[in-house]
C-alpha cells in the first residue's frame, strides 16, 4: 500500500505543467542530440547545467534525466540511416540498421527501435520503483567505514568494467581524485593545490570540467573529421511492423531488457555495456548467427532495448547509494548538489516528492519519445542535414556563456576552456574523460569518509577490514581487479574498445 502511495505522489509531481513541460524540452533535446553525431549526452548536460540554477530541483533532475534516456532513442535514428552512432551505445545498432535500411526496411528498424526501447524503459522504471527502496533502507546501515569501501568498490567496479587501457583509466581516476582535493580543507582551514589563486578556494566547479572535457573536447574532436554523410532519405517507409516481425523481434527485446537492467546498476555499465553483451547474446543464441551484420532485426532489437534499460537503471545506485554508475549520472550528482541536495539514501526521506517524481517522470518520458521519434523522422532527417560548421559555433557560445553564468566569473571560461585542451590531449592518448569524471565526483566524498572513519577508529587503519561489510566490498574489489586478469576478459575489453574507435 505505502508502495502506491509513494508512486501517486511521484505522478502528482510528474505531471505539473512545468515538470511536465521540462521532461518533454528534456527528451525533445535528448533525441535531437541522439540524432547528431558527435555530441552525446554527456557533454549535452554537462552544457545544461548552468541553466539549472534557476529551476525547482525536481524540474532540473527530470529535463536531465529526459535528456539522458532520450538520446538513447535518437542514436539508434543516425545509427540505422546514416551509419553513424548519434550516441556512443548506439555503436552495435549500426551493424544491422544501417544494412535493413539499405535493403528498404530502414522504418521496420526505426519502429523496433522505438517500439524495443519504450518496452525496455517501462521495464526498468518498474524495476528503480521496485528496488530502490530497499536498497535505500539497506544503505541506512552504512557507516563512514562502509561508504568508504562501497565509492572506492565503485570507482575500481567503473575502471574494470569500463572498456580501453586498464593503466590510462586508473591513472585519469587518480588525476580526478586530485582535482576533487584543490580548495580549503573542511577540517584544517588549509588551502590545498590552490597557488595563490583566489578563484580556487573553493575548488574546481563540476560545470567546468565536464563542460571543458567532453562537451569542448568534442567540439574540437568533431571539427578534425571529414563529413562524409549518406543519409538513406527515400528508404524511410513502413513504419507499423508486421506479426512476424514482431514475433521474431520479441525474445530478443525480453533478453536485452533484462541484460540491459542488470548491466546498467554496474559501476561503468550504464548503457554501452549492455548494447555490446546483447549483441553477443544474440549471435550466440541465433541459429544462423551468419545473418548478423547483413541487416538481422535481432541485432537491433536487443542492442536498443538494452541500452534504453541500461540507462535507466543506472540511476539506481545513484539515488539510492549516492555513488555514480556513469559519467552522466556524476552530473546528474552534481546537479542535485547545486541545489544543495546531497545524493544517496536520504533522498528519498528528505525529498520524497524529488525521489518519486523523477521515478514517474521516466514513465511519462518514455510514452513521450514513442508519440515523437515516429511520426518526426522527417524532422530528424533534416536535422542530420544540418552542416557541421553551423552547428559548432552555435554550440561554443552556449557554452562559454554557461561557463560564465556559474559564478559570474570569467576564470570559470579559462577553467573550462583548459579542461577542453586538456580532454582534447587525453583523447589523442586514448584516455577516456568519464573516469576522470568520476574520480572528480566522488573524490571528495571518499576523502570526507575515509577520515570520519579514521577519527572514529582513532587512527586504526584495520577498521576498513574488521567491519563485516566493509570486508565484503573491499574483497569484492580485489576480486574484480583479478577478474581483470583473464586474458579472455582483457581480450573482450580491448575488443569493444576498438569497435568503439
Amino acid at each position: 500500500m505505502e508502495f502506491f502511495q509513494h508512486i501517486l505522489l511521484g505522478f502528482e509531481t510528474a505531471v505539473s505543467l512545468q515538470n511536465l513541460a521540462y521532461c518533454f524540452l528534456g527528451v525533445l533535446v535528448g533525441t535531437a542530440i541522439g540524432v547528431l553525431p558527435g555530441l552525446g549526452p554527456t557533454a549535452t548536460i554537462a552544457m545544461l547545467l548552468p541553466i539549472t540554477y534557476g529551476l525547482q530541483p525536481e524540474a532540473a533532475l527530470i529535463m536531465l534525466a529526459g535528456i539522458y534516456y532520450g538520446s538513447q532513442y535518437g542514436g539508434s535514428t543516425t545509427a540505422i540511416l546514416v551509419n553513424l552512432p548519434g550516441e556512443v551505445s548506439s555503436v552495435v545498432t549500426c551493424l544491422d540498421g544501417y544494412q535493413m535500411a539499405r535493403k528498404g526496411r530502414a522504418g521496420t528498424a526505426l519502429a523496433v527501435a522505438a517500439l524495443g526501447s519504450f518496452f525496455a524503459g517501462t521495464v526498468a522504471t518498474v524495476l528503480i520503483a521496485a528496488f530502490a527502496p530497499l536498497l535505500t533502507s539497506f544503505a541506512f546501515e552504512f557507516g563512514p567505514t562502509e561508504y568508504f569501501s562501497l565509492m572506492l568498490l565503485g570507482l575500481i567496479g567503473a575502471v574494470v568494467l569500463a572498456h580501453g587501457s586498464l593503466v590510462k583509466a586508473i591513472a585519469m581516476v587518480l588525476l580526478g581524485l586530485l582535482l576533487g582535493l584543490i580548495g580549503t580543507d573542511v577540517n584544517s582551514g588549509v588551502q590545498r593545490f590552490t597557488f595563490g589563486l583566489a578563484d580556487l578556494t573553493d575548488g574546481i566547479d563540476v560545470v567546468g570540467v565536464a563542460m571543458g572535457a567532453f562537451a569542448f573536447t568534442e567540439i574540437i574532436r568533431n571539427l578534425e573529421k571529414r563529413e562524409a554523410r549518406e543519409i538513406l532519405i527515400n528508404k524511410v517507409r513502413g513504419l507499423m511492423l508486421t506479426r512476424s516481425e514482431v514475433r521474431e523481434a520479441a525474445p530478443a527485446v525480453l533478453r536485452g531488457t533484462a541484460l540491459g537492467s542488470i548491466l546498467g546498476v554496474l559501476p561503468g555499465g550504464g548503457s554501452l555495456l549492455g548494447a555490446f553483451a546483447s549483441y553477443a547474446v544474440e549471435k550466440k543464441l541465433s541459429k544462423t548467427p551468419e545473418r548478423f551484420g547483413t541487416g538481422e532485426i535481432k541485432g537491433v532489437a536487443g542492442p536498443e532495448s538494452a541500452n534504453n534499460a541500461g540507462a535507466q537503471t543506472s540511476f539506481i545506485p545513484m539515488l539510492t547509494l549516492g555513488i555514480p554508475a556513469t559519467a552522466v549520472m556524476a552530473l546528474m550528482m552534481g546537479a542535485m548538489m547545486i541545489h544543495n541536495i546531497q545524493p544517496g539514501p536520504g533522498v528519498m526521506t528528505s525529498n520524497p516528492a524529488l525521489f518519486w517524481g523523477l521515478i514517474a517522470s521516466m514513465w511519462i518520458g518514455n510514452a513521450m519519445l514513442v508519440v515523437l521519434n515516429l511520426p518526426l523522422i522527417g524532422l530528424w532527417i533534416k536535422l542530420l542535414s544540418v552542416p557541421y560548421k553551423v552547428l559548432y559555433p552555435a554550440i561554443l557560445i552556449f557554452c562559454v556563456i554557461g561557463s560564465f553564468s556559474i559564478n559570474n566569473s570569467v576564470f570559470d571560461i579559462y577553467v573550462a576552456a583548459f579542461f577542453g585542451l586538456v580532454g582534447y590531449v587525453f583523447s589523442k592518448l586514448k584516455c577516456e574523460p568519464a573516469p576522470l569524471l568520476l574520480g572528480f565526483v566522488i573524490g571528495p566524498l571518499l576523502e570526507e569518509n575515509f577520515r570520519r572513519a579514521m577519527l572514529l577508529s582513532r587512527g586504526d587503519g584495520t577498521v576498513f577490514f574488521t567491519e563485516p561489510l566493509s570486508a565484503i566490498m573491499l574483497a569484492m574489489a580485489a576480486g574484480l581487479v583479478l577478474l581483470l586478469a583473464l586474458p579472455t576478459i582483457r581480450k573482450e575489453r580491448e575488443q569493444v574498445f576498438v569497435e568503439e574507435e
